[in-house]
């Protein structure tokens, strides 16, 4: 059901000093912040040649992020995104299969139906599917 990994994502305390060392001492292509208040995050993707990087920093006081960086203050890996074809087939599986969906689906950073699924249903891992 899952097809390619979309992104791995990171929360970051300081998200300037974050995209300057991935533009520095990695070379890498990062691109501009963007803000997602339905997520409660503004993010900026770094392009790899077969995926992405997504930082993450909290946008507001309610941002799911502030919470996860006070009990990590250094930061660190937040989620996994996976590819589906059909977000709404791949939740109706996920459900049938006891799989804990949180939240409802929304529209994700790349204008596309988003929702995640519960880390203690997958290794400690937040999950988050991306309908392409």
């Amino acid at each position: 059901m899952i097809g390619r990994l979309n992104h791995v994502a990171l929360a970051v305390p300081d998200l300037e000093a974050a995209c300057a060392q991935y533009a520095s001492a990695l070379g890498a292509k990062v691109g501009e912040p963007q803000d997602e208040p339905d997520h409660g995050v503004t993010v900026v993707f770094i392009e790899l040649p077969n995926t992405k990087i997504e930082f993450l920093y909290p946008l507001g006081d309610n941002s799911p992020i502030k919470g996860f960086l006070e009990k990590n203050p250094s930061g660190g890996i937040h989620h996994i995104c996976y590819e589906v074809d059909d977000i709404e087939v791949a939740r109706d599986k996920l459900l049938g299969e006891g799989a804990r969906v949180l939240g409802d689906i929304k529209i994700g950073a790349h204008n596309k139906p988003v929702l995640f699924l519960h880390p203690k249903d997958f290794n400690g891992c937040l999950i988050e599917l991306e309908q392409v």
